[in-house]
This record gives C-alpha cells, sequence and structure tokens, in this order.
C-alpha cells in the first residue's frame, strides 16, 4: 500500500478562474450565482446559474482548436494547465506510461449536443459539424489532456452524475497506491448550463429560482432553502505516489489517506442513509481514521429540501454525539452543483482548508431548520487548523463517494 499525496491544484470555476481567487471568493462568502448569460434565458422558470464570468473561449484557445472543443473540455484543459504549474512537475519520458489521467464529467458535452439538435431539428440541417462526436463524448477531456502532456498510462472517464469527479479521483487514488502508476491528473469538469439542460432540470422541481436575488438563491441546510442551483466549471489535482514527489522536492499540500464508494441500490433519485454512510465509513477505515480525529466535513450540501436533511442524518449516524461538534459546510452555496465536476472543486476547497487553516463558510443561511442540526459554519469562514477532512459526494442514482485527505505527515 503506497502513500499517495496531492502537489498540484487547478480550478476553473463561478467563483475564480484559478486557486487563489476561488478560495478567496469562498473564504469571503461571494457567490458567483447570477443570471444566465449563455443564452436568452426569458423562457425559463429558473434564469439562474453558477456560471464561469465573462468567459470568452477565443482568450484561452486559438479559434482553429475551439471546433474540437466543447465548453466542458476547455474548462478541463484550463483546470489541468493550472494544476500542472502549481505542482512544479516534469515527466520525464520515461516515466509517462506510469503517468496518467482520469475525469469525470456528469453530463458530457452538453453544449455541443445542443447545438447539434439545434441545427438537426430547428434548422434541418442535413449534415452536423464533422467533430460533433470528438467534441461531445464524455472521455474528450481525458483524451485532450493526455495529448496536452503526453500521459500514456491508464487514463479513462468516469460518469456517475454528481459523483463523478470524486470517483475519478478516487480511482485515480487506488491506482498509485496499488502500484499501477506514479503519478495521475485526476478530477472532472462540465458546463450542462445550456437551454436543452435548463429545460430538463426545470422538469425535475428541484432548483432554486432565485430570479429576483440570484446571490441568495442557494442555501444549504438553512431552514428556507428551496432548491439547488446548477453551475459549471472544473478543478484538477495532481497526485503522486509520495518517495515520486519527495525525490523531486515537490511541496506536497494534502495526503488522500482513504476513499470509499458504495451504492445505494435504492431510489434512482432519493438517498438513503446507510448507503452514503457506508462510503463514509469506508473512507475513515482505509484512513485508519477515527471518527473523533475529523476535524471539517465538505458536504455534499445541494440546498433541496430532501437532500440537506438526509446528509444530516448521515453524519449524525457515522459520527454519533461528535457530529455537532465537527463544522460542516456546503460551498455549492457559491460554486453551485457544478454536476460531474463538483467533487473536484470541493475537494481543492477541502484541501486549501488544510492548507490555509480557513474552513469556508455555508452562504445564505437564514435560520436554522430542526432536521439540520449540525454546525454549519454558516455565512463566515471560520479560522481553525484541520488536520483531516472529508468530502462527500451522493449522487443521483445512489452512487457516493467519499474522500478522505490530511495535512501531510
Amino acid at each position: 500500500m503506497r502513500t499517495v499525496v496531492i502537489t498540484g491544484l487547478g480550478v476553473f470555476a463561478s467563483t475564480g478562474k484559478d486557486v487563489e481567487s476561488f478560495f478567496r471568493n469562498l473564504s469571503s462568502a461571494q457567490t458567483g450565482v447570477r443570471r444566465i448569460t449563455q443564452f436568452d434565458p426569458s423562457s425559463l422558470s429558473v434564469q439562474i446559474g453558477a456560471e464561469v464570468p465573462d468567459y470568452s473561449p477565443s482568450a484561452y484557445f486559438p479559434e482553429k482548436r475551439l471546433d474540437i472543443l466543447d465548453r466542458f473540455a476547455q474548462f478541463a484543459l484550463l483546470s489541468a494547465k493550472e494544476a500542472m504549474q502549481s505542482s512544479g512537475l516534469t515527466v520525464r519520458e520515461e516515466e509517462r506510461t506510469r503517468f496518467g489521467v482520469v475525469l469525470g464529467s456528469g453530463m458530457g458535452g452538453a453544449q455541443g449536443l445542443d447545438e447539434g439538435y439545434l441545427n438537426l431539428y430547428a434548422k434541418q440541417a442535413t449534415r452536423l459539424h464533422p467533430f460533433t462526436i470528438p467534441r461531445i463524448m464524455h472521455n474528450a477531456p481525458v483524451s485532450q489532456v493526455c495529448m496536452e502532456y503526453s500521459a500514456k498510462g491508464p487514463s479513462f472517464t468516469t460518469a456517475t452524475a454528481c459523483s463523478s469527479s470524486g470517483h475519478a479521483i478516487g480511482e485515480a487514488f487506488r491506482l498509485i497506491r496499488f502500484g499501477l502508476a506514479d503519478v495521475m491528473l485526476a478530477g472532472g469538469s462540465d458546463a450542462p448550463i445550456t437551454y436543452g439542460m435548463m429545460r430538463s432540470w426545470e422538469s425535475v422541481r428541484v432548483l432554486a429560482c432565485g430570479n429576483g436575488n440570484p446571490g441568495r438563491a442557494c442555501r444549504p441546510f438553512s431552514a428556507d432553502r428551496e432548491g439547488m442551483v446548477i453551475g459549471e466549471g472544473a478543478a484538477t489535482v495532481v497526485l503522486e505516489e509520495y518517495e515520486h514527489a519527495r525525490r523531486r522536492g515537490a511541496n506536497i499540500l494534502a495526503e488522500i489517506g482513504g476513499f470509499g464508494m458504495t451504492s445505494d441500490a435504492g431510489h434512482i433519485t432519493q438517498p438513503t442513509v446507510e448507503g452514503p454512510a457506508r462510503a463514509m465509513r469506508a473512507a475513515l477505515d482505509e484512513a485508519r481514521v477515527n471518527a473523533d480525529e475529523v476535524d471539517y466535513i465538505n458536504a455534499h450540501g445541494t440546498g433541496t429540501r430532501l437532500n440537506d436533511a438526509m446528509e444530516t442524518t448521515i453524519i449524525k449516524e457515522v459520527f454519533g454525539d461528535r457530529a455537532r461538534r465537527i463544522p460542516v459546510s456546503s460551498t455549492k452555496s457559491m460554486h453551485g452543483h457544478a454536476m460531474g465536476a463538483t467533487s473536484a472543486i470541493e475537494l481543492v476547497a477541502t484541501v486549501l482548508a488544510i492548507q490555509r487553516g480557513v474552513i469556508p463558510p455555508t452562504a445564505n443561511y437564514t435560520k436554522p431548520d430542526p432536521e439540520c442540526d449540525l454546525d454549519y459554519v454558516p455565512n463566515e469562514a471560520r479560522s481553525q487548523p484541520v488536520r483531516i477532512a472529508i468530502s462527500n459526494s451522493f449522487a443521483f442514482g445512489g452512487l457516493n463517494a467519499v474522500l478522505l485527505v490530511r495535512r501531510p505527515q
């Protein structure tokens, strides 16, 4: 069993297009939720989303390359670039077959899919763009990142809805832990703010409206919560085997201690207590961490009536009486629910909480709910040492991913 450490972070999200601005905004409870600008949302009942602000693809990529890059692949490349730069990693030619990429995406190339259907059905096109399939396939970001950095090791895509990038990071961790790779880029990306996707989410009736005040729309664990906000973005981490990182003098940011993944095998949209609780215990067990050692939980915390009450019960089930003394926060209150990218975005926030000794808050919290009675770090960041933290991801379909990270030992 080899030790796996995190040596690089990259994020491209509604609350920041780089790690520093991202965590600065989280720590000051600055929301990334605003009125949708990618298309005219006036015909939607929910007209808000956590978009990456003022994003111009041509400012980052040459026009010719954009022909083959859907928005979610662009985000993946940008977050991977920051992660690689921050790690200071140079992969030698003889190491490339042990350098891989695992990225998650819940929705794939949603933008390209919407454009294709518009051209086909509304505009009666007889032929679509020849790069339509390479653009929209779920593995497009993995393939693009592999080509960008000549990663020739084990590489694949995970697609488990909201847990996609949690599973991606967990599987990359296992590849290194069990000796199948030495270095991995892992994370996720999604860009689901399209007309078709928003219409689809409207029909599920789990979205917060917030048209009058977008920034306060997502209120996880608050008694007046009314739903989640769809977001977009990407996050990537560099994982290395400890000795590999030590030999090159890398700045080790955190250690991944454990990973738990389970299936509820229950309802397609409603979580159980038992499945997520098993995932949390599995992460604790693999890391050989006792429940009373955990200093912070980054919650799944979507802001829906059902999820937040259920997650509160899950945390109590795992931690017992100590549950009320563990800070729990939902950063989705600020960066929205970026679908398959969310787990990775939240893991970056969790690692930074360990690094900086600052726990990001749950923004927009107004009043307690009797069913949600834990310490949710309401509205203001908290300066507090964090040695061991857990990041929860519980997806539609009952597929759960829990990551445990700790301060480097």
